[in-house]
């Protein structure tokens, strides 16, 4: 009996807002110039990333198992920038801070889905390098395109279930108290934190994710790495490991470029309490900059691709000249 009052209980004070209010910046003046600073990276970002997959569609010789991964790359970069900054722009600059809860949770899913996508699509690059230096002779056999569209396909399966998980988790939490979202957007950490019920499922899960979505990539991609270098050490002649490393450059800057951030981020806020505002500039910026600026290295950085650019605009040139000389 006396458990069945616990439970009537239970349910009569669990709490689930309407909305949340998201934060944001703490007392900085002129924040709003942040915000437009996002605004410039996005329309980098948009502009950069449907140009690389653009390249990627129209030239055949760039379609390969690999850069299959590279567009893939684009499309994530593309799509998590677009779940993120608009509505981060909406949310400040047109001072829309309330959200619906229902909402809050959609917005969450697909930014932490599409930075998930992001992690995991540079770990099959770095499977692909794996496999074209350990073992090039079987690596046409090896790494198909039917291989590269599955591996693309669980691991989206795998992001969206556990995403789901995750997301869906955050129902069971109580708000009896603030609504009030000390971040830029709906972040997992900021929601759980102010809930007045037990988070520990909440807790764990959290790091579960920090585990999938950075550490455990990033450990793959560097015995991946390993082992790519104990290989490159056997190779006699110095011109062919030349030639092998720059083949690696592009990934290696990328990787560098998703991770170091992240990492940093996460050190410092263990070893010291970061202010929130410190947070939230450190975040966003890790979560914007590294898709804005991965078209331009493997535009810069691949050899492949620059030819590609120079065929398409030699191509689309005659093709101009020759419609103008039939007229």
């Amino acid at each position: 009996m006396s458990s069945m009052q616990s439970n009537a209980s239970a349910n009569v004070t669990f709490v689930r807002p309407a909305t949340f209010f998201i934060n944001g910046f703490f007392n900085i003046p002129h924040a709003k110039y942040y915000y437009v600073f996002l605004s410039l990276v996005y329309v980098v970002t948009v502009l950069g990333n449907s140009f690389i997959m653009f390249i990627i569609y129209l030239a055949r010789r760039l379609h390969t198992a690999k850069y299959i991964a590279v567009f893939h790359l684009a499309l994530s970069d593309l799509c998590g920038s677009s779940a993120l900054i608009p509505k981060v722009i909406d949310t400040f600059l047109f001072e829309h801070q309330d959200i619906s809860y229902e909402a809050c949770l959609i917005y969450m899913f697909f930014v932490y889905h599409f930075m998930n996508m992001q992690s995991l699509t540079l770990l099959v690059l770095a499977y692909d390098r794996l496999v074209a230096i350990c073992f090039p002779l079987q690596y046409h056999a090896i790494v198909t395109n039917p291989a590269m569209f599955l591996i693309i396909g669980v691991i989206w399966i795998f992001s969206v279930t556990f995403f789901s998980v995750l997301v869906g988790s955050v129902n069971r939490l109580s708000f009896c108290g603030s609504n009030v979202l000390d971040s830029y957007f709906c972040d997992y950490g900021p929601i759980y934190r102010i809930a007045c019920n037990d988070n520990s499922l909440n807790i764990l899960l959290g790091k579960i994710c920090y585990s999938l979505l950075i550490f455990t990539p990033l450990i793959l991609i560097f015995v991946s790495y390993f082992c790519i270098a104990l290989v490159l050490f056997k190779i006699p002649h110095g011109v062919d490991r030349i030639k092998a490393i720059k083949t690696c450059t592009s990934h290696l800057l990328l990787v560098v470029i998703f991770y170091i951030p992240i990492l940093s981020n996460n050190i410092a806020s263990i070893i010291t309490p970061l202010h929130p505002n410190s947070r939230i500039i450190n975040n966003s910026l890790t979560q914007t900059i590294p898709p804005m600026l991965n078209p331009i290295i493997y535009t810069l950085k691949t050899e492949e691709v620059m030819q590609s650019i120079k065929e398409l605009y030699k191509r689309s040139k005659h093709t101009g000249l020759h419609v103008t000389t039939y007229a």
